[in-house]
């Protein structure tokens, strides 16, 4: 989120939106062995990064290398490659089973990651000290990943045993960083003020380290520090310029900045290297987490200057990769979302329909949800409040924190109380999920909260409560001053107020900020329209 919103959001000692404890990794394997086992080459521009291990091969050195350079990148396929031609080059290469340990933790293939740490485990004898120290990190990343008792426990204190043998050692400072989060999945997404001093004490001790960047644009997004994430990810996608992820990360920080056509180019060129290294490494690209994560960004990105048509091509996409994961199934909501941001309540239905015969709950809560807001924009009450109830029972198959902190389905009863007239409960809602909305982490939350809240103002308008749409397109033009559509919907609820020199200049900043959006926008067509008559 990751993507990676639900992840970050969802961990906490226990793996996100579980049914039982494992069923997060119901999906183990999900990547066929036999391309993360396929030979591979010494890659240019994936950034340089150096851990000196046990091996008297320099080509198996140079793959090991080249594995954590991917690792550190999020690129868990090409990382299990170049760890198994490390292994081909020099079977007895124990930190290059530790390598595909992390990789395919990565990739939530707790299983495989599993016995990949056991290859190692038989390996120790051949160990230094500071690899056996290794191999108790990643045992105990691999109990936390598997939710064990203490498994949490044991990996921290894995990392601080090591760190007080060798305080050095810059590795270890970035895994205490990657620690600090709540869960192994995030893989240096979710990091804060803490993570980021590791990282800096990373960069301390090695100047220029890839990985230590990268998380610190991470940390810094996630800290609201704009300016430095921009700069960090910035000297990412330059140390990496063939990895599709710093490009991405690029445009995350550019799209915060509201320079959102500078964002676009990178998630442009994050999808064209995305699409090159899938024809030419002949790789089906449902197997890529990140590719429809990128898609989304970029759809996002579009739809917030108004260019609809470009914006529903790539949601449809997106919709249309299939998921391996709770999480990936999740973010497919964004194409039924989208649907009824436009009114278009039938293919919406049809969308989230899709989403409610998933395999897991969190991705049913939502298509549900979804469903119901499309039958309640059709007219058909009765049916939203059944697929409400049905909504409800998703939610108590998942983890508290989680229902807690999702906008779904309180947006939907939100919905029918104000469908129903009844404010003095609707309004308190509403207001709930907007504060919950806007306090969701990350990059892509950010972006996400805007469109959850405009889907709110339109239905209080549809509602026929001005109020709440008129407080709610405050709080979108207060959380992006850039986006037109915040300005927008406050124009429609001060001209509503009598309101008509404020209605006038909020449509005016509209025009003027869908000033690239679709000639035939029908909001713009609507502003023209209002603004001719409050003349």
């Amino acid at each position: 989120m990751t993507a990676i919103i639900v992840l970050s959001l969802f961990a906490g000692g226990s793996s996100p939106a579980q049914q039982s404890p494992h069923e997060r990794h119901s999906q183990a394997g999900s990547v066929p062995l036999e391309i993360l086992q396929r030979p591979v080459t010494l890659r240019t521009g994936i950034g340089e990064l150096h851990e000196k291990v046990s091996t008297h091969s320099p080509e198996a050195q140079s793959f090991y290398d080249q594995g954590i350079a991917y690792v550190h990148s999020y690129v868990w396929m090409e990382a299990a490659r170049s760890f198994h031609q490390a292994l081909r080059l020099d079977p007895n290469l124990a930190m290059a089973y530790l390598g595909l340990t992390d990789a395919f933790i990565g990739l939530q293939d707790v299983a495989t990651a599993s016995a990949t740490l056991e290859r190692a485990k038989a390996l120790e004898k051949g160990l230094s000290d500071r690899e056996r120290a290794w191999l108790s990190i990643r045992e105990g990343e691999l109990q936390f990943a598997e939710d064990k008792p203490n498994g949490y426990v044991a990996y921290r204190k894995s990392i601080n045993d090591a760190l007080k043998a060798n305080p050095n050692d810059p590795w270890l400072w970035i895994q205490r960083g990657l620690a600090d989060e709540a869960s192994p999945f995030t893989h240096g997404q979710a990091g804060g003020v803490d993570a980021l001093a590791f990282y800096k004490t990373a960069l301390a001790l090695a100047p220029g380290n890839l990985a230590a960047h990268h998380y610190c644009a991470h940390a810094y997004e996630n800290m609201g520090r704009s300016k430095d994430a921009l700069e960090e990810s910035a000297l990412y996608a330059r140390m990496a310029p063939a990895i599709p992820h710093a490009h991405h990360m690029h445009g995350h920080a550019l799209m915060r900045t509201g320079r959102t056509e500078e964002a676009i180019t990178e998630f442009l060129k994050t999808k064209e290297l995305e699409e090159n290294y899938y024809r030419s490494e002949k790789i089906p690209a449902r197997y890529d987490w990140h590719h429809a994560h990128n898609l989304t960004l970029l759809a996002m990105s579009y739809q917030s200057l108004g260019q609809m048509k470009s914006a529903e091509a790539l949601f449809h996409e997106a919709f249309s990769s299939p998921a391996y994961t709770d999480f990936l199934d999740y973010n497919r909501k964004c194409w039924p979302e989208f649907l009824l941001s436009r009114r278009r309540y039938q293919e919406s239905l049809v969308a989230a329909r899709e989403l409610t015969n998933s395999t897991w709950p969190l991705a049913r809560l939502a298509g549900h949800t979804l469903a119901g807001q499309a039958l309640l924009g059709a007219g058909s009450v009765a049916e939203a409040k059944e697929e409400l109830t049905l909504a409800e029972r998703e939610t108590e198959r998942l983890p508290a924190r989680a229902v807690a902190a999702l906008p779904y389905p309180t947006t939907l009863r939100t919905d029918i109380l104000l469908q129903e007239k009844n404010t003095s409960e609707g309004e308190p809602l509403a207001t709930d999920v907007a504060k919950s909305v806007l306090a969701m982490p990350g990059p892509d939350a950010w972006m996400a909260a805007v469109f959850e809240l405009e889907s709110m103002a339109q239905s209080a308008r549809n509602a026929g409560d001005w109020d709440l749409a008129g407080f709610l397109a405050q709080q979108m033009i207060l959380h992006n001053l850039n986006y037109a559509g915040g300005h927008f919907a406050y124009g429609l609820a001060a001209e509503h107020s009598g309101k008509s020199s404020d209605a006038r200049q909020a449509f005016a900043t509209a025009e003027k900020l869908w000033g690239k959006a679709d000639r035939d926008l029908p909001e713009l067509e609507q502003i023209h329209k209002q603004l001719a008559a409050l003349r």
